[in-house]
């Protein structure tokens, strides 16, 4: 499923003092099966852009493309989009509430009429997804768990509903480091395994390890849209607008400047590892 955003401008509480724009004449083309990070301080439209893109909400102007189809004109199933496109909202598991773990993840093809043996094969296979214990949990209330476990379960909800793009917003909030590695890892495997993943993330590292692109916004414009390492290259632009670089990245500017030899495109851990054994192996000879 492919997503293209044209144009697209939204304004919150348009004609009053009040007034602002949260997204500003964007244009970004999303393809399918890839990884797109959306970076950006506080306020500056992240939100508001993921919104527009699953069409949670209207744009004051601009178009917005699902699989070359308006989503805003007139007649376009807008419910049907819901089950192609889930969106996992900030602390997911605050929405938690059905009864026990099974019935939490079920709601979703449950109100959409999936009869129940088709639910449940769904409910197991988003439960495996999210390595979660089927037979061990499903009859649990979901908030006996760990939080881990709790954003687990919420994200196996949206999963449930079969999406070809899943939409997320700082999934890693919140967990200790076990817990964010384990989850990382998890939404990587669904994105190699063919889902469209689009993640709005505080966390450098995690886009620098896993997007194919970022897109950086600031003041409702975005600013940047290129792969992982040309976006953390500009190292001053993303400085100057509040943000930080990978810590990767971090230490091999640390060696540049120390007069080593790493390229700009070092940013991830293995690579990282590669240039200093081919430092070592040099000092050796």
């Amino acid at each position: 499923m492919s997503i293209e955003l044209k144009n697209l401008t939204y304004t919150y509480m348009p004609g009053t003092p009040f007034e602002a724009k949260a997204v500003d004449d964007i244009s970004v083309s999303i393809k399918n099966g890839e990884f797109l990070g959306i970076i950006g301080h506080t306020g500056s439209g992240k939100t508001t852009l993921i919104g527009l893109m699953a069409g949670l909400l209207k744009p004051t102007s601009g178009t917005v493309l699902i699989n070359g189809e308006d989503i805003g004109k007139k007649g376009y199933d807008r419910k049907n989009l819901r089950r192609h496109i889930g969106v996992v909202f900030q602390y997911p598991e605050h929405q938690l509430f059905e009864e026990t773990v099974y019935k939490d993840i079920a709601f979703g093809p449950g109100k959409i009429g999936v009869p129940g043996d088709e639910t449940e094969k769904r409910v197991r296979h988003a439960m495996a997804l999210m390595e979660l214990d089927f037979d061990g949990i499903k009859e649990l209330s979901p908030f006996e768990l760990s939080g881990g476990q709790k954003r687990r379960v919420a994200i196996a909800g949206v999963l449930a509903m079969e999406p070809e793009v899943l939409i997320l917003d700082e999934p890693v909030a919140g967990l200790d480091p076990k817990g964010r590695r384990h989850l990382m890892q998890l939404i990587t495997r669904l994105n190699s395994e063919g889902k469209t993943i689009i993640m709005i993330t505080h966390s450098m590292d995690d886009l620098a390890e896993n997007a194919q692109r970022v897109v950086v916004l600031n003041g409702a414009k975005m600013v940047m849209d290129d792969v992982p390492c040309k976006v953390f290259s500009n190292e001053q632009v993303l400085r100057d607008i509040g943000l930080d670089l990978p810590y990767v990245a971090k230490i091999a500017a640390g060696l540049r400047s120390k007069g080593k030899t790493v390229p700009q495109s070092v940013i991830r851990l293995d690579d990282l590892e590669d240039c200093v054994t081919k430092m070592m192996g040099k000092s050796n000879d």
